[in-house]
């Protein structure tokens, strides 16, 4: 009966409450990872170089501007979503920006974690590098640490297979993007709000469909595309 009740225990709010733990605990691996990987600063230096990540090796049309430094790395899967519109020479997926939905993970332990949300949203908060009037939403990405956020604006890209850092020929392209806007979270938390580019790597998927969007009958259809990318996070040198 006591073997019985403690498997019932288990199976039970005892059991969903010690799972949970499990799980926090491997968030909490991932977090201490994300706070050494973006290292402690003072007096203008790193006092952790052991934990910085490296800046990916890319064609200078997609790196950042000499003085920022990767802080952050996410390895993203989710949609590019399309619909299709009218344009100047007819109707296209592409009239508009695709719109992003993705989940960024780390790996901690063997695990992958999540560690971020990627989507569109209004920017509340632009920076003086946010364009006037501010587009009807831009691309955010939004901690699942401490729920702060980043808008940024896509700026310079290459063609997918152009070069290592992009090698899948056919995905969307990879980017460069600069930050126009943060927001800390409801409890202050500032994890993302220095950033200052973001780059989309490695990305494969994504592309608007090939078919379904060529008469005006097929205004207003809608598609989303699945797709993977790595995306890097750098924040200007101290």
């Amino acid at each position: 009966m006591n073997d019985y009740c403690g498997k019932k225990r288990w199976r039970g709010s005892a059991g969903r409450a010690i799972v949970r733990g499990a799980v926090a605990a491997v968030a909490m691996l991932a977090v201490s990872g994300v706070a050494c990987a973006a290292g402690k600063y003072q007096g203008g230096k790193s006092q952790d170089k052991r934990e910085e990540i490296a800046r990916p090796t890319t064609p200078p049309a997609i790196t950042p501007p000499a003085g920022n430094s990767v802080f952050l790395v996410g390895h993203a899967t989710g949609t590019q979503g399309y619909v299709c519109l009218p344009g100047s020479a007819g109707v296209s997926w592409t009239v508009n920006n695709a719109r992003p939905e993705a989940t960024l993970f780390a790996n901690t332990l063997g695990v992958d974690v999540q560690i971020m949300t990627h989507f569109l949203s209004p920017n509340t908060n632009p920076n003086q590098f946010a364009p006037n009037p501010l587009p009807f939403g831009s691309p955010t990405w939004q901690s699942s640490v401490d729920s702060s956020k980043v808008w940024a604006q896509p700026g310079r890209a290459i063609a997918a297979g152009s070069d290592p850092s992009c090698p899948n020929t056919g995905s969307i392209p990879c980017l460069l993007l600069q930050v126009i806007g943060s927001a800390q979270g409801p409890a202050g938390g500032k994890l993302l709000t220095e950033t200052s580019f973001v780059q989309r790597l490695n990305t494969k998927g994504g592309s608007a469909p090939a078919a379904g969007c060529v008469a005006q009958t097929d205004v207003g259809k809608q598609a989303l595309v699945a797709y993977t990318a790595d995306y890097f996070f750098f924040r200007a040198d101290r």
